[in-house]
């Protein structure tokens, strides 16, 4: 099957936009054209009218609830709210339940995602088993069943004996260690960042160092190992600092930041309204400046969502009781784009990068790539188009966001998944 794309702006290596056609055949880019090229009759037409062609985002850090919390989510119901975002390949965390800790509920998700037939989903499998940091789960058996690494997200790994072992295992295999890092010693009873918003409304609060602690211990240890290891959702400027000096010395570890900690801190939360409790939680405006100038330099290389959706009733119990976690699958470019682009602040080609090529260099995706021979995984996004956040329309089930009554611009319209459309706007 033949797809033409014609007229699409598309970023070139400079950084500028051109207008090009791109022609896709059995799912790869096998033309990228400036004049327009013949079609024979059988081919489809897309006619982008100027719009911004990107590789399809991905997004290497998501929550899609199955197998055990299905009112949650579904992958399902996950994928369509990531193509419905621009994605086109995403990757599970494992505190499912039961875990993604074996063969087993690897085969699950893979066999759940070829279901739905939207993005590519890849999973990550757990460290320790059940996530109790107690024993490590078989790190062989669950590669060969397709997890693309192994992290305990959702809680730290506790013990530096067992982040060790857990390391020199998976650098064996030429696996990643994906960490959340948090020193649960800090942290028991807390629900928001240690800080002003704490203070004011007689909450215990998560101090920075509950996360930096982790940080700088695993970078030692990554350097004792030699594993590659990747920091979860970086929220402190300790951490970004921690960070930035391993990367000078050469220590194999990556970083990722996820929007709401970009362009949210402690001062904006407008009361105890939940959907502004996620973890780590947003810091003060000095770790969100922190934060943009590690994306900004290098220092952070991914942008992620940390997609966690939550049930209604479960949001409704107030900023102590209610779960961790916001969607965000369906607002990041917008969010994203509105903030820093359009305002001049940055250029398009680094948040792109940073949402397509960057997160394929640091987990070794064959994706992530406008050029020909790529899979035609494939993003037309509206710069121009302004819509409101509406979580009502939101293809995920989850609807807890802080967003909600944001004017945004820089909308995704068409999704393409080996040169398959996976979601169009209606």
């Amino acid at each position: 099957m033949t797809v033409i794309i014609r007229n699409a702006s598309v970023l070139n290596k400079e950084g500028e936009l051109e207008i090009k056609h791109i022609v896709v055949q059995d799912g790869i880019i096998t033309a990228i054209e400036s004049d327009l090229p013949a079609a024979d009759a059988s081919a489809e037409i897309v006619e982008a009218e100027g719009k911004l062609l990107v590789p399809g985002l991905i997004d290497m850090h998501v929550h899609l609830r199955e197998p055990g919390f299905e009112h949650k989510e579904t992958i399902a119901t996950g994928a369509l709210s990531a193509a419905k975002g621009g994605f086109t390949t995403i990757a599970c965390m494992p505190n499912t339940r039961p875990v993604t800790d074996t063969p087993e509920i690897v085969e699950l998700v893979k066999d759940k995602a070829r279901e739905a037939g939207l993005v590519k989903v890849l999973p990550y499998a757990a460290i320790t088993k059940n996530e109790l940091g107690r024993e490590l789960t078989d790190f062989a058996a669950l590669k060969e069943a397709g997890a693309i690494g192994f992290t305990d997200d959702g809680v730290g790994v506790q013990t530096a004996q067992m982040m060790k072992n857990a390391m020199k295992l998976a650098a064996a295999l030429d696996m990643p260690v994906i960490a959340h890092c948090e020193d649960d010693s800090l942290v028991e009873g807390c629900a928001v960042n240690e800080g002003t918003f704490a203070t004011k409304h007689g909450l215990k609060g998560i101090p920075n160092e509950s996360e930096a602690i982790h940080v700088g211990r695993d970078i030692l240890l990554a350097e004792a190992t030699g594993v590659h290891y990747h920091v979860c959702h970086v929220s402190t400027e300790q951490s970004v600092r921690l960070i930035r000096q391993a990367k000078q010395i050469g220590i194999k570890v990556t970083a990722e930041v996820c929007p709401h900690h970009l362009l949210l801190s402690e001062e904006d939360i407008p009361g105890l309204d939940a959907n502004w409790k996620m973890n780590p939680p947003l810091r003060s405006r000095r770790d969100v400046e922190a934060c943009i100038e590690g994306l900004l330099d290098g220092t952070l290389d991914i942008i992620v969502t940390d997609h966690a959706p939550h049930s209604e009733e479960e949001k409704a119990k107030g900023m102590q009781l209610a779960p961790f976690g916001i969607v965000g699958f369906e607002t990041a470019f917008p969010l994203l784009y509105t903030a820093f682009v359009a305002t001049g602040k940055w250029d398009l080609s680094l948040l792109v990068q940073r949402m397509t090529a960057d997160p394929a260099r640091v987990f070794r995706l064959n994706t992530g790539s406008l050029a020909v021979g790529a899979p035609a995984d494939l993003t037309l996004i509206d710069l121009n188009e302004e819509q409101v956040v509406d979580p009502a329309a939101f293809a995920s089930k989850g609807r807890n966001t802080p967003f909600t009554g944001w004017k945004l611009k820089g909308w995704p319209v068409k999704t393409w998944v080996d040169g398959k459309e996976v979601w169009t706007k209606a």
